[in-house]
C-alpha cells in the first residue's frame, strides 16, 4: 500500500466516524465530500499518466525529427553533389597536373569516398545489409 492509498483509507476512516458522530442527517453530505476527494485523486492520477503519455510522444516525434533522413533534405544532398563536382574540376587539373594519371585516378578516388561517406550517413543501411546478405549467401553456398 502506497502513501496515497494510506492517505484515502485514513479519508474513509475520518467520513466514517464523522457520521457515527453526526448521525444519518449529515450521510450524503459526508459521502459527497469523500467522493469528492476520491474524483480529485483519480482526476490527478488521469492527468499525470496523460502528460506521462503526452512527454514520451514528443520524445518520439523528437527523435524522429533528428533522423538523419528527416534532416537531410533532397536540396541539401543536391548541392551537395554540386559542390562535389565544382570542386573536382580544379582537384583533376592539380592532381593531373602534379601526378599526370596516378594524381588525377587519387583525387577522383578521394572525391568519389567523400561523397560515398556522404551517402552513407544520409542512408544508414545502403551499404551494409545488403552487401552482407549476399556476402554471406555466397560464403554458405
Amino acid at each position: 500500500m502506497d502513501a496515497r492509498d494510506a492517505d484515502l483509507k485514513k479519508e474513509l476512516d475520518a467520513t466514517l466516524h464523522a457520521r457515527r458522530e453526526l448521525g444519518e442527517e449529515y450521510e450524503s453530505a459526508l459521502v459527497d465530500s469523500f467522493l469528492e476527494k476520491v474524483d480529485q485523486r483519480i482526476d490527478g492520477a488521469v492527468e499525470r499518466r496523460v502528460r506521462r503519455q503526452l512527454a514520451e510522444q514528443q520524445m518520439t516525434v523528437a527523435r524522429d525529427s533528428r533522423s538523419s533522413k528527416a534532416t537531410d533534405s533532397w536540396g541539401e544532398r543536391f548541392g551537395f553533389g554540386i559542390v562535389s563536382l565544382v570542386l573536382a574540376i580544379p582537384l583533376s587539373a592539380i592532381g593531373g597536373g602534379i601526378a599526370h594519371t596516378p594524381g588525377l585516378i587519387a583525387s577522383w578516388i578521394g572525391i568519389v569516398g567523400v561523397n560515398a561517406v556522404q551517402a552513407a550517413r544520409t542512408n544508414p543501411g545502403l551499404f551494409g545489409r545488403s552487401r552482407k546478405s549476399s556476402r554471406k549467401s555466397d560464403w554458405e553456398g
